[in-house]
């Protein structure tokens, strides 16, 4: 049995690449026996492709089915049974003069509906379209926010954990800067004392040198009236000799 792909293939190939060729060249000719030949048949095989859209939904399943749609297609096109011609003579032709009018009212119709349905349809589209864009909008808005929401809440928990991490620090380091102090100021004071103390040793080692000096001085000036006193009384000793001699002479 053939495929369907098979089916589509022959069809592709007979019923549509060969026809329009053909009706190309009866065109190209200005043959106007060809050209009316292949304009029923294209009316036929629409009719056709219409009517296989649903033949192939529903009757597929029949045996041979694709085998018979090959076969009508070459009865179609074949010069010998001019199967395009029968058809559109005897059924498609009677059919569609009987009816051109309602036809034709109908096409205009449904043109004129079509139109306004085709705004209705394209404005509704658009709203629809604009609706989405809005929403699409919004919604990324609101989720930008909600973003930079939870990065600034991140934000403050991580600054205050920073905060919470670096206050012992701080403390510790306040409290080492405060010891510091402390060793500094009582450092100055013991270093304070000791100039004190190492100036009032210079005043009492310069009081003590200088009443040496004057012990010095007072006894070297005692001393020295001391020679003076004692020169003196040697130079008057011979002096009284002297007077006593002179005395006894007398």
């Amino acid at each position: 049995m053939i495929s369907n792909l098979i089916s589509r293939i022959v069809i592709l190939v007979l019923g549509t690449l060969y026809p329009a060729y053909a009706s190309y060249k009866a065109i190209r000719t200005k043959n106007v026996k060809e050209y009316v030949k292949w304009m029923m048949y294209w009316i036929v095989f629409a009719l056709f492709t219409c009517a296989e859209t649903f033949a192939d939904i529903l009757i597929s399943w029949v045996p041979f089915y694709y085998e018979l749609k090959i076969c009508f297609v070459l009865w179609l096109l074949s010069p010998a049974t001019k199967g395009s011609s029968i058809l559109y003579r005897k059924f498609v032709h009677p059919h569609f003069a009987k009816r051109e009018q309602e036809i034709d009212s109908y096409i205009t119709q449904a043109s004129d509906q079509g139109y306004y349905a085709l705004v209705s349809l394209g404005s509704k589209g658009l709203n629809y379209a604009a609706n989405v864009v809005v929403s699409t909008a919004m919604k990324s808005q609101a989720c930008i926010v909600e973003q930079f929401k939870s990065y600034s809440t991140s934000d403050l928990s991580l600054s205050e954990t920073a905060s919470a991490k670096s206050s012992p620090s701080r403390h510790i380091k306040k409290e080492l800067d405060d010891d510091e102090l402390d060793n500094r100021l009582i450092e100055e004071r013991y270093n304070r004392e000791i100039a004190e103390m190492a100036e009032k040793e210079r005043s009492a080692v310069v009081k003590r040198s200088a009443s040496t000096r004057v012990r010095k001085s007072r006894e070297a000036d005692l001393y020295s009236l001391q020679e003076i006193e004692e020169s003196v009384g040697d130079s008057d000793k011979p002096q009284l000799h002297g007077s006593k001699g002179m005395t006894s002479n007398e």
